[in-house]
């Protein structure tokens, strides 16, 4: 490699504040120069940061994979959601693909990333003479623990992979074709990589908002890597004698062992205890503002992507959110929570609305809800005000003939929603949708709530609904205004209850896919039609009836192989290497 491009396009693109990165524009560094001094190899470093997936940017996200949202019909979830994935596919866009879920975590992105953390990790080794020790220590372990996390993202997707950790011997040709490593060795390989920097310890804890290594790798972001690595590993799509995707190694483990359970719930719990309770890592108290750009790196924040507005920014204003606010239209509707959503939200008292004790009416369906639904969900005669809207909106979905609204659930092919609902949660309250990548709102990959979720989970699993159990549930619902859960659940209604506060709490935020392909209920979920909210007058002409609530079906695709479970490996990737090894079913 005589020149290094492509590397330095970021140099310049970020603001003092909300960076790491020098500011020197050198647009060609030699080998020789590139490594000779630690302000020269941070660019490079800087340049693999600058590979995170930035999910803002896409026009649609993993939730519309899901039963949770109802997207448009042009994207690669509406294909997926037909059945349609194959291994031929090669465009790794979200317009009408096949490559199934992952948009950016595809295999091409991944592997060109892990390349280039081998590559920091044995140049920097290589001139080490060139760097201070503490420097040294430090960025391979943020090097080690970014080539852990790219692994992560495609392992959750494609199972067992490749795990490369030199650079390749172009001398020697079998050097250069890697087999697929096992699950168990994948899962195994990113756990004790993650071992290796807590140990090492060289990372600082946490950073804070202002602190100019902000946004690089934390300890506490590799152990709370580590703990969802083994949630997700101990989960029953592959901790099983057949894994959900078919009888492979490449799949899962091939049997069940409760022990894995309990080490993700050790793990979890050993976040809380060292980390947790303010020590740095807790709950931020205001969910409404959990996402706005002046509160980044509070308490919750664990591990991220750092935006930056414009040259770095974020355009997901645009994709999501009601499509005409104040008579203009303003987004594409993208993400429109569906019935089966909405209906998980509990009532004020804490009680689902299928207890016939919750008060709950479904004439009168958003009287009287939890305030998460309030603060997330824009509904029939929603009130609506962003910080950059000069008049408050309210938004009718409903089907009015006297005073008919722009954004009138009309069940087309056009942006306004078909389920009778936008959502909110996650939008810049300062940015107008439409003026491109203005916002400058990080991308939170992992919050706290989901270690206190995820220990709750793990720990039911292990040893029931012990009082930490109930602990971590209750600070999760006190935070949202709900009350505590009712004693003596079993173990059952327990994991129900963990089940649907995932769903609530981390709505829209890239979590619910992965949870229903752990769990193996996308078989059932994603089999099913999805539905929507009809809400008419009963005397239309003049509106002098009552409004009418019907939950109505989408009729929109609603597929789900036993080979979904897992994506294919692209077949240029396995012509390319004769030891990859296809997943079952494709």
């Amino acid at each position: 490699m005589k020149y290094i491009k492509s590397i330095f396009i970021l140099i310049l693109l970020f603001s003092c504040n909300k960076n790491f990165l020098e500011k020197t524009d050198k647009t060609q560094l030699t080998d020789e120069i590139q490594w000779a001094s630690e302000g020269n190899a941070d660019i490079f470093l800087n340049d693999i940061y600058g590979s995170l997936p930035n999910y803002w940017n896409q026009p649609e996200n993993l939730d519309n994979f899901t039963d949770d949202n109802d997207a448009g019909f042009y994207y690669t979830s509406n294909n997926w959601k037909q059945g349609i994935v194959a291994p031929s596919g090669t465009d790794y866009t979200v317009w009408g693909g096949i490559t199934g879920s992952g948009d950016l975590t595809n295999w091409p992105a991944i592997f060109t990333a892990v390349r280039k953390c081998n590559t920091f990790m044995a140049e920097v080794q290589a001139n080490a003479a060139n760097f201070s020790p503490e420097w040294k220590q430090k960025r391979l372990d943020e090097a080690r623990f970014l080539r852990t996390f790219f692994y992560s993202e495609l392992w959750m997707h494609l199972g067992g992979l490749p795990l490369i950790t030199n650079l390749p011997n172009r001398s020697d040709s079998n050097g250069l074709y890697y087999p697929r490593s096992t699950f168990a060795e994948t899962v195994n390989f990113i756990t004790s990589n993650l071992d290796t920097i807590l140990l090492n310890g060289h990372l600082a804890v946490k950073y804070n908002h202002g602190e100019a290594d902000a946004g690089r790798a934390t300890l506490g972001a590799a152990l709370a890597l580590k703990g969802w690595v083994q949630l997700y590993a101990a989960s029953p799509a592959y901790n099983a004698a057949q894994p959900a995707a078919g009888p492979d190694p490449l799949a899962g483990y091939n049997n069940y062992d409760g022990q894995r359970w309990t080490d993700a719930a050790a793990t979890l719990k050993q976040f809380l205890d060292q980390y947790g309770n303010g020590h740095p890592y807790g709950l931020f108290p205001d969910l409404s503002a959990l996402w706005y750009e002046a509160n980044e790196y509070h308490a919750e924040v664990i591990w991220d992507r750092q935006v930056v507005p414009t040259t770095m920014g974020s355009s997901f204003e645009q994709y999501g959110g009601p499509v005409w606010i104040n008579g203009a239209y303003y987004t594409w509707g993208n993400y429109d929570p569906t019935q089966e959503l909405v209906d998980q939200f509990q009532m004020a008292n804490g009680k689902s609305i299928q207890d016939p004790t919750s008060g709950y009416d479904p004439q009168h369906p958003y009287v009287g809800r939890e305030p998460r639904f309030y603060d997330w969900i824009v509904y029939d005669g929603a009130p609506y005000k962003m910080a950059w809207m000069d008049k408050q909106d309210t938004i009718y979905t409903r089907i009015d003939k006297v005073h008919p609204s722009k954004n009138q659930i009309d069940f087309g092919t056009d942006d306004v929603s078909n389920t009778g609902y936008y959502f909110k949660k996650r939008l810049n309250p300062l940015v107008r949708p439409g003026g491109g990548t203005i916002s400058g709102a990080n991308f939170i990959y992992y919050r706290y709530a989901e270690i206190l979720l995820g220990y709750a989970e793990a720990q039911n699993e292990s040893a029931g609904p012990d009082a930490s159990v109930y602990d971590a549930m209750h600070q999760i619902r006190a935070r949202a205004g709900l009350p505590d859960l009712p004693a003596a659940l079993s173990k059952d209604d327990m994991r129900t209850a963990i089940h649907q506060e995932r769903r609530i709490e981390l709505c829209f935020e890239n979590k619910r896919f992965y949870d229903i392909i752990r769990w193996k209920t996308a078989e059932n979920v994603l089999n099913l039609d999805r539905h929507g909210m009809k809400i008419t007058n009963s005397v239309p002409a003049d509106n002098s009836g009552v409004w009418v609530y019907e939950v109505v079906p989408l009729n929109h695709p609603h597929v789900f192989l036993q080979k979904m479970y897992l994506n294919p490996i692209p077949q240029d990737v396995m012509d390319r290497n004769p030891r990859i090894r296809q997943n079952p079913g494709y």
